[in-house]
């Protein structure tokens, strides 16, 4: 490197492209609360196949985590129904893997820009103050520095109950090991263990294989928790021990709910979900496609397993933390089966939540769920409506410039959920896929480093935040970190109301804008973004400065 003024610092909503040639956008620094996790970039303009060895200018370098940004090819970059609020829709790879760096050196991969993700996190609180944070590239100091403020307050615990899919079939598929294997429950543990790190609180708990993204008639291979055995006609007897160790699991991990898989097949309930069973001394398939949802023999199965699993939740006492589907994504024309389907649920699995991603209005209008979840493209029917509001998004959300997280989305779009959750006081996050590593309809696996769109089913970057690092342990992706500042947004916004009320906070939030926030109307800017939350900041040292 020739010149040291080709070192750039940005922030993290920044996308950097190793072939761009404009300018930067300023960036002079930031502020964060004590036990906040934040990040920024450091852009580096080099050769490809220079080595370049750094060095922090910083009291708060220990509490520095490092990676390097790395391009990742793109197939399908947006639906064909899909607004302009992208970065692009023509790019064949885009930034999205963290690489963490074992050291203060890196090869630049690229010609051009070369970038350094910078994430701020530590097991104890940060040190109060304001920090300044420079670099120095071969014993030279760069000429640019920033300044990291760390506020003398706390985020509250996050109360949102967020779930984001773990498959762990795909795991299996893509490491090579048997379900329930020492592998299995090691690598299982890394993947729930780095979610809840970043926001997750739930997990999808595979009662028995679950009944998503599957060809009609196919299947994924079989990760069923609960043992069940065949003792006579139409009579069934249920082992808990894998679903133990499950929860078990999750509570070394920080989980604290339980979402249990689908009762019945998804996109209209009208079958049973693949159920193996002990029978005649042999595992074999007692349920599945051609089982009807409806029919006596799987409500007969249903009647019985409902009662041993609520007495099980009973006796381990989370009977309130388990979270129940009946079907994914019903629509108005499915109508008829999943009010079967939710009839015999809401009989056999009483005083528990349900909820089904579900965003036909007139559909929960019928009285077939408690909790709807709706796409967040279709939730201002929903608002103030429903007892409880939650919401989601997957690939079908493209327009309306909603929030979404796609390779091809500037950050913004994905950071802004969290001043729209806060806003409309969301209850519940739904997201289907934090490490789908499957073709469309789980018929094959795929490559996440080489493979992003799932075949060119969902737009890149949709079914997975997650890659899946050497021995078992996952590699972020920036939209996973980008998608948690949202989540903390939020949580200082909560902490701010405990301070202001509500009212107060919303017109501080909305303070400017030529309209009020919905999810479908906000600045399409990272500066206002960034100076949002930044004002944010101010009023809470500000409301606790005037307490001590």
């Amino acid at each position: 490197m020739s010149e040291l003024n080709t070192v750039s610092f940005c922030s993290s909503l920044e996308k950097i492209f190793p072939a761009e040639t404009s300018a930067l956008p300023q960036f002079h620094g930031f502020s964060m609360l004590k036990n906040e996790k934040s990040s920024f970039q450091v852009v580096f303009q080099a050769a490809k196949g220079e080595q370049i060895t750094f060095e922090w200018v910083s009291d708060l370098a220990p509490f520095f985590r490092i990676s390097y940004v790395k391009m990742i090819p793109a197939g399908l970059n947006a639906p064909k129904k899909s607004d302009d609020y992208y970065i692009g829709k023509d790019k064949t790879e885009y930034p999205d893997l963290l690489l963490p760096l074992e050291s203060n050196t890196f090869t630049a991969e690229y010609e051009g820009l070369n970038t350094l993700w910078v994430e701020i996190k530590s097991e104890v609180l940060l040190p109060v103050g304001k920090h300044s944070v420079g670099i120095t590239v071969s014993g030279q100091t760069a000429p640019n520095s920033i300044c990291i403020e760390i506020i003398d307050a706390e985020l509250p615990k996050q109360e949102l109950i967020f779930t984001n899919w773990i498959h762990t079939d795909c795991l299996m598929e893509y490491y090579g090991f048997e379900a329930f294997s020492d592998e299995y429950w090691r690598v299982t543990e890394n993947f729930l263990r780095r979610a809840a790190e970043y926001g997750m609180n739930c997990a999808l708990t595979p009662l028995f294989t679950p009944p998503l993204d599957t060809k009609v008639g196919g299947e994924r291979p079989t990760v069923q928790l609960v043992d069940v055995e065949v003792v006579g006609r139409q009579q069934y007897k249920f082992g808990f021990e894998k679903l133990d160790k499950w929860i078990a699991m999750c509570d070394r991990c920080g989980i604290e709910y339980y979402e249990m898989c689908h009762l019945f097949t998804q996109w209209g309930a009208k079958h049973a979900p693949k159920i193996m069973a002990k029978k005649d001394g042999a595992m074999q398939q007692i349920f599945g496609w051609k089982t009807r949802a409806a029919g006596k023999p799987y409500k007969r199965f249903l009647e019985q397993f409902a009662v041993s699993l609520l007495d099980y939740m009973d006796c381990r006492g989370i009977r309130d933390k388990c979270l129940f589907h009946i079907s994914d994504e019903p629509s108005g024309a499915m109508l008829r089966s999943y009010k079967k389907a939710s009839r015999i649920a809401h009989q056999y699995f009483t005083d528990v939540k349900m909820i089904d991603a579900l965003s036909d209005f007139k559909l929960y209008e019928q009285g077939l769920i408690e909790t709807p979840v709706p796409a967040n493209d279709h939730i201002e029917p929903f608002i103030g409506q429903v007892p409880e509001l939650w919401t989601y998004y997957c690939s079908v959300q493209a327009e309306k410039s909603v929030s979404n997280r796609f390779f091809s989305m500037p950050s913004a779009r994905n950071r802004i959920l969290g001043y729209q959750l806060y806003k409309f006081d969301v209850k519940g996050f739904l997201h289907w896929g934090y490490n789908f590593y499957f073709l469309q309809y789980s018929k094959g696996l795929i490559d996440p480093y080489k493979v992003a769109d799932a075949g060119g089913a969902f737009a890149s970057g949709d079914s997975y935040v997650v890659y899946p690092g050497e021995n078992g342990v996952p590699l972020n992706s920036l939209r996973l970190h980008v998608f948690y500042d949202a989540f903390q947004d939020m949580l200082a916004l909560q902490l701010l109301e405990s301070k202001i009320g509500k009212e107060k906070t919303l017109a501080l939030l909305e303070d400017g804008l030529s309209a009020p926030l919905t999810f479908s109307e906000y600045p399409h800017s990272a500066d206002w973004l960034l100076e949002t939350r930044e004002r944010i900041n101010r009023e809470i040292q500000k409301q606790i400065e005037a307490q001590s």
